[in-house]
């Protein structure tokens, strides 16, 4: 069984800017931005590259054996978080054809592996598809029970209806035109398919504390979240939503049976290990007299985790 017979596309030429434009990302999202904008080509080549140099979650591995390094990664991000295991329930793709967008370093993709027909994974970057391939093969798994590429999460290289689940952790806000994305895994879906997402919450710790470094104490208060997390949270250009507006876009392209909800994310909680862009003074502060305690108890509601699931009917 193959994931699915690649769809053949006309080729489409991108221009190479786009000033102040709304065709680079969503109508709903470019107002609330400030200056000039890449082109999505540029934008995608950024976020490309930023992944390169540092696939996800592994900071947390630093081991020589290279099994005990994957090791190491998956026991960081389920430490961390917590709820994945419970939100994507790996153990309910027995018997169904998975898509993964955005493998990293194929934590959860093991996982998918384990328990589906079929599990398909893509990713942006080579980097993650050579380390994900790599745990497999590690792992001893059968070749045949996966296929891993690289692929644009705005034209995913399947036809209509190839899937029973697809699944993306934290990834689809990193293209710049997420909505296009998430209208890609519809048309992928087999009718009655569901869709399990995490994408970022605006109104959030983490929005905040960017935005207070960033907007408010360089003097620019009326800037907003929106634009403090599209220019200084992980790759260019990531974006984050309110639950309304996630709901509003996912109905307009034809998403039933919405369920949504936030969890509180490691940065919330600033229990990660920061990168090189924050070691600042200020996130050096933030760092070590944070309220976690306060926040894990109260604040719940403000996590920058905002999960999705989804059927197409």
């Amino acid at each position: 069984m193959t994931c699915g017979a690649l769809k053949k596309r006309p080729k489409t030429k991108i221009p190479t800017f786009l000033p102040a434009t709304k065709l680079l990302i969503s109508d709903s999202y470019c107002h609330y931005l400030k200056g000039p904008l890449q082109s999505n080509a540029e934008l995608k080549a950024s976020v490309k590259e930023h992944w390169e140099g540092e696939t996800c979650g592994t900071r947390y591995a630093a081991s020589e054996s290279r099994a005990r390094y994957f090791e190491e990664i998956e026991e960081a991000r389920y430490r961390l978080e917590p709820y994945i295991r419970e939100f994507a329930n790996f153990a309910e793709s027995k018997g169904k054809k998975i898509l993964e967008i955005g493998v990293g370093a194929g934590t959860d993709f093991s996982n998918w592996v384990k328990y589906a027909d079929k599990a398909c994974g893509v990713d942006l970057t080579e980097s993650a598809i050579r380390l994900t391939d790599e745990r497999l093969k590690l792992a001893g798994i059968d070749p045949s029970r996966y296929e891993l590429s690289t692929s644009d999460a705005e034209n995913l290289p399947f036809a209509d209806g190839s899937f029973d689940l697809v699944y993306s952790w934290g990834v689809l806000h990193h293209t710049p035109n997420t909505e296009k994305a998430f209208r890609e895994v519809f048309r992928i879906l087999k009718p009655g398919a569901k869709v399990k997402a995490m994408i970022y919450h605006v109104n959030s710790w983490t929005g905040l504390l960017l935005w207070g470094r960033y907007c408010l104490f360089r003097g620019r208060p009326f800037e907003s979240k929106k634009s403090a997390i599209f220019q200084h949270l992980e790759s260019p250009g990531t974006k984050a939503y309110t639950l309304p507006e996630t709901r509003m876009f996912l109905e307009k392209i034809g998403y039933t049976d919405i369920s949504l909800s936030t969890r509180l994310g490691p940065g919330d909680l600033l229990k990660i290990n920061p990168s090189k862009k924050y070691q600042s003074a200020f996130f050096r502060l933030a760092w070590k007299f944070y309220p976690r305690w306060l926040i894990e108890t109260f604040g719940r509601h403000f996590g920058l985790y905002l999960l999705i699931e989804a059927k197409n009917p």
